[in-house]
């Protein structure tokens, strides 16, 4: 699936220049001509990274970029300014900007930085992904497909495990039935929430020292299932 870019710009000229050169080089686009057209697409979560310039009708880019971060929306971006003002510079990148650049630029630069910005999200998340994690007296290490709890190790099968991943890399975050059924079965199942709840079943008679009073996952009543670092 290819990567999808978000080109934010009042000036039809950059845009068109942008969006040529950056599907040439392998990526979707979608474009935005003010701030508040931009909030709301960006809002989405469908874009792989946003290009924003600084100075939007609406909604000035350093807004933007604030409200999203506001959000949570993590979509890397790349801001556009046609001031060389360090000041812009600075503000923008505390407010959650990635990485800028001063108009007049290259296309190829721009590609450039994208590519660049892209390669840097990718690693950083295939490092978390990959990182071992510590819940109390549970320890999870995702490349070996083991978990050890009490200094003792468990049995899992597959998907056990990348449930109990799952939940253990969103600690602290409620999780419906069809999002875990989506991110763990990719949909094989779905309408059928009962294999989520069967699966947690299997996991708290392995990691929880009472089945009856869960400390690990927790079942969110109407809402899901959220794992915790027990006290």
């Amino acid at each position: 699936m290819e990567e999808k870019v978000l080109i934010v710009d009042d000036e039809q000229s950059i845009v068109t220049l942008l969006q040529y050169n950056i599907e040439k080089a392998g990526y979707q686009t979608d474009i935005a001509f003010d701030g508040n057209e931009a909030l709301q697409k960006a809002s989405t979560g469908e874009f792989d990274l946003i290009i924003l310039d600084l100075m939007l009708p609406g909604m000035e880019g350093t807004e933007v970029c604030k409200a999203l971060r506001q959000k949570q929306i993590e979509t890397p971006i790349l801001m556009l300014t046609a001031k060389d003002d360090e000041f812009d510079k600075v503000l923008g990148l505390e407010l959650g900007a990635d990485d800028y650049l001063t108009k007049p630029f290259s296309p190829k630069e721009v590609t450039a930085r994208i590519k660049a910005i892209l390669r840097r999200i990718r690693k950083a998340e295939e490092m978390a992904e990959n990182a071992n994690i510590k819940i109390a007296e549970l320890v999870i290490y995702p490349q070996q497909y083991e978990a050890v709890i009490n200094g003792e190790s468990l049995s899992f099968t597959r998907k056990e495990f990348e449930l109990l991943h799952y939940l253990a890399k969103h600690k602290g975050k409620v999780l419906s039935r069809d999002q875990l059924l989506s991110a763990v079965w990719n949909y094989d199942f779905v309408g059928d929430t009962r294999i989520v709840d069967v699966h947690v079943s299997h996991l708290r008679e392995k990691i929880e020292p009472d089945t009856k009073h869960p400390v690990y996952i927790k079942t969110i009543r109407g809402l899901g299932y959220k794992m915790e670092e027990p006290f």
